[in-house]
């Protein structure tokens, strides 16, 4: 288990930000000053983004990074978040051993603890000359948040939970950010434009893994679009990466997208 990080073993790679509206959106615009591997990590985001164009509440004690991974394959970016998930897990059991097989992904971007959301991911794509497909990688992480301190009632967080509440002993960020750096990085070459087979490419490998934990599987579930809302029961996830939802009839559907609540 990894306790300790050498700091001059990090500085090629950390970005450390006072304060920032949002990590993933420095990263965005200052594409041409950072690499493959890198992380923009800061203690105060202001104005963080969640999916689908939602506020990201980033309290005190929120860990809040984006990490740049380069050379992606564009075809297989629709299962990265999940693969992130996984990442985020591992990087988590590494380091806080009382946490290991409570860890949770809720599809496509969260991961939990007894449903409550310890964290969240926002993956975004961008292309250059240099870099190819680029996804910034962006994770918050509750790990020592008082939600009642930050003014922030039930509804605005989602259910959340902090992972002080959970751990005896709680890593510390540097920790906590080059374990997720070691694992996005193993995950970069799963998703990476180097040609291998399909099934040791993208979310294949992990597909098994991924559907252990599956905190959805087997719950009544309301998807969300844009112009409706379908209910069934969550039965798993495809290849791809895509919710599957069994409907009336027992029909099987497939969700590429959608905003997911327990129903």
């Amino acid at each position: 288990m990894i306790n300790t990080v050498d700091n001059e073993l990090v500085r090629h790679w950390l970005h450390s930000l006072d304060t920032c509206p949002s990590t993933n959106s420095w990263a965005i615009a200052r594409a041409d000053q950072l690499h493959h591997g890198d992380v923009v990590f800061t203690k105060q985001q202001t104005n963080g983004r969640g999916q689908q164009g939602r506020t990201w509440h980033s309290p005190t004690g929120v860990l809040t990074a984006s990490f740049v991974l380069d050379n992606l394959n564009p075809n297989l970016l629709p299962g990265l978040s999940l693969a992130v998930g996984l990442a985020v897990i591992f990087a988590i059991e590494d380091l806080v051993p009382e946490c290991r097989d409570m860890l949770r992904l809720k599809w496509p971007n969260d991961v939990w603890i007894d449903r409550q959301k310890l964290a969240g991911i926002l993956c975004e794509a961008t292309s250059g000359n240099t870099f190819g497909t680029r996804v910034v990688v962006g994770i918050g992480l509750n790990r020592c948040v008082d939600f009642a301190a930050a003014g922030l009632d039930a509804r605005a967080i989602g259910n959340a939970v902090s992972l002080h509440s959970i751990a005896g002993n709680v890593p510390d960020e540097l920790c906590l950010l080059a374990r997720l750096r070691h694992y996005l990085l193993e995950l970069a070459d799963m998703f990476s434009t180097t040609d291998r087979a399909p099934e040791k490419s993208g979310l294949a490998r992990l597909l098994p893994e991924l559907r252990r934990r599956d905190g959805l599987i087997g719950c009544n579930v309301a998807i969300e679009l844009a112009s409706e809302t379908i209910c069934g029961e969550a039965a798993g996830i495809d290849g791809c990466g895509r919710l599957l939802v069994c409907l009336a009839g027992d029909r099987i559907q497939a969700f590429t997208s959608g905003r997911i609540r327990l129903s």
